[in-house]
């Protein structure tokens, strides 16, 4: 709740059409048939109508000097200057977004990169021009600023952003000092540029000869695809070769993901915080405490992932578990295709427990190209949702392959999307933007229902097996593995603010140390092969400060909530749609409780691990009588 500026996430695309089979590689983006692209029409008609757009903003950027040292003066003042900020955030993020989905369309085209320079200068200058607003805000007697809120109604959509302000006023700046921090966003995505472009457009990926004589090079989605070949040599050559090919730019990654905790150093100090973790978790008021739970809840429970672990190895008939076996499908049926059409029809069905407005959303997202949907050459690897163009829609980037854990992610993204367009048409400008620590919730209890539905449709136990063996996967990949994450994060975050020195030797030997205990590789559960060392250096969370615990949270609250859905609870339901109608209107701990959930408790984790448990008992079940 730092600010009212939007910053959410995106979904989908409809092509009800003829199916179109696609695959990683089909490389050319311009051959892809529209149906299949988002449309960025919808923010600007070309690139020409965006640098008019941007131009504008300039021209109207200066009228926020006209306020400064005048917002003591009167409500007027002060809801004419927020008004007047909230109005250029939004044209701000709209022509910010339309740059970025530009340049993830093909992170090789220069003319895309050189805008992007454009809008990070230009919003870095659009922060300076304001930085006088917090501090001056700050300054105001606290009985007087109350009499604007009363006598004011235009001030109401800023009651929680004012709230929140008053919460930080230790570690706000002065106007001098906030124009400084305000100049800094100059130089601190550096690190994170450079690392997408150079992973995405010019890293030199790896070839190798597969098991039936193709040469195929490992781009990210080859080299997903190959992690889920259900030929053993396959996989481990994947990932040997991926793995030692990131492990020959140690050196490079390790001095970008220094300078990434450099400027999260940066950041505590300025701000005055006593750790970074501290500096991040409070920009939405999470206790610090809550991060620390998890990370000792998940070290207590790593008896749970090894019990799945050594139940994916009985499953996959192997004496002994090698980390390229973790993506391995557990039954034929994890082998089959699913077309993007498809996933469509099984994602909207399982999406009918939220109700016909919710899948109208849905529907929309399909049928106006929302969404960008295949893998091509330069595209920005992995999937996201864009929700920051508050008077649009949404879009999505996905790179689908047609296996159940693409149709799984399209569900997901499909969460983030929908949450997007709900709270932005329900809530003004100042409240549309969720808090970080919620974001993931919507997506993950999307995943539940699409898995509870699959489940549904067949009584075939191999077909069962599979679903519950990528319902397991999410677990592990959400919790378990999000927290590894996590606790390498906090490591060299600690390490830093110590005055060691992070390489990519030391970054290495760390991150193969933590892998090794949630693995079990010591117990001999689960082999952690010396190539996962280099496994931070593909992790794109690692330069969003502390974000990836997130998911693990996230998917234990939505993992309680989808239970109460689905076990047909119409109040729940209602509940639900509150909590996405709400945007940032309240703090997140608070937004989850209304929805029925406490997660300053530990009953949310509790019941995650009892609920994987009883998967995993029915899968052994399902096991048994097949011998």
């Amino acid at each position: 709740m730092r600010s009212f500026v939007v910053f959410t996430l995106a979904l989908l695309c409809l092509a009800l059409l003829t199916p179109v089979s696609l695959t990683a590689q089909e490389r050319d983006h311009s051959e892809i048939p529209d149906r299949y692209k988002w449309d960025l029409t919808d923010l600007y008609p070309s690139d020409s109508a965006w640098k008019e757009a941007k131009q504008r903003f300039i021209y109207e950027l200066p009228a926020i000097q006209k306020y400064q040292g005048t917002l003591k003066m009167s409500a007027d003042r002060l809801s004419g200057c927020l008004d007047l900020v909230g109005h250029l955030n939004k044209e701000f993020a709209r022509l910010f977004t339309y740059v970025n989905l530009s340049l993830d369309q093909d992170m090789r085209v220069q003319s895309y990169l050189a805008l992007k320079q454009e809008i990070d200068q230009l919003g870095a200058t659009f922060g300076e021009k304001s930085a006088f607003i917090e501090p001056e805000i700050l300054a105001i007697d606290s009985a007087i600023l109350q009499s604007f809120l009363t006598s004011d109604r235009r001030l109401d959509p800023y009651g929680n952003y004012l709230d929140d302000l008053l919460r930080r006023k230790a570690h706000t700046g002065t106007g001098r000092e906030e124009r400084i921090i305000a100049n800094a966003e100059l130089i601190s995505a550096a690190p994170s540029n450079i690392r997408d472009v150079f992973l995405n457009a010019d890293f030199p990926y790896p070839e190798v000869t597969l098991s039936d004589g193709r040469d195929v090079k490992l781009d990210p989605s080859e080299y997903s695809l190959q992690r889920k070949s259900s030929i053993r040599e396959n996989r481990s050559k994947a990932l040997a070769a991926f793995m030692g090919r990131l492990n020959d730019y140690s050196r490079t990654f390790g001095t970008l993901l220094n300078a990434q905790i450099m400027k999260d150093l940066f950041y505590m100090k300025v701000r005055k915080y006593n750790s970074c973790l501290e500096s991040s978790l409070d920009g939405d008021n999470i206790p610090v405490q809550v991060y620390s739970s998890l990370v000792e809840n998940v070290n207590r429970n790593l008896g749970t992932l090894h019990r799945y672990l050594k139940l994916r190895r009985r499953v996959l008939g192997l004496n002994e578990l090698h980390y390229y076996d973790l993506s391995a499908p557990l039954a034929a049926d994890a082998a089959r295709q699913y077309t993007f059409e498809e996933a469509q029809a099984h994602v909207l069905a399982a999406f009918k427990p939220l109700g016909n407005d919710y899948v109208a959303v849905v529907k929309k997202a399909f049928a106006d190209r929302w969404i960008d949907v295949y893998p091509t050459e330069g595209k920005r690897s992995g999937g996201y949702s864009n929700g920051w163009a508050y008077d649009v829609h949404p879009y999505v980037l996905l790179n689908y392959n047609g296996k159940f854990d693409d149709m799984s992610g399209v569900a997901h993204e499909l969460g983030h999307a929908v949450q997007s367009y709900l709270s932005n048409t329900h809530q003004p400008f100042a409240t549309a933007t969720c808090p970080r620590f919620v974001v993931e919730v919507a997506s993950s209890f999307n995943e539940a229902l699409l898995v509870d539905y699959m489940l549904k449709q067949s009584r075939d136990d191999d077909v069962r097996l599979s679903m519950l063996s990528n319902y397991l996967d999410g677990f592990a990949t959400k919790i378990f593995r999000a927290t590894l994450i996590s606790e390498f994060e906090l490591r060299i975050h600690e390490m830093a603010e110590k005055g060691e020195q992070l390489t990519g030797v030391t970054l290495n030997s760390l991150y193969a140390e933590i892998a090794r205990k949630y693995y079990g590789h010591d117990k001999n559960v689960c082999i952690v092969d010396d190539d996962i060392k280099a496994d931070w250096m593909q992790i794109p969370q690692l330069y969003s400060e502390f974000y990836a615990y997130q998911y693990a949270t996230a998917y234990t609250a939505s993992t309680a909530l989808s239970e109460l859905v689905l076990s047909g609870d119409s109040a729940m339901q209602g509940k639900y749609l509150d909590f996405l109608f709400s945007g940032g209107s309240d703090y997140s701990i608070a937004l989850l409780k209304k929805a029925g959930v406490d997660m300053a408790t530990s009953k949310p984790f509790e019941l995650s691990m009892k609920k994987m448990n009883h998967v995993m008992d029915e899968m052994e079940r399902m096991l048994d009588k097949k011998k």
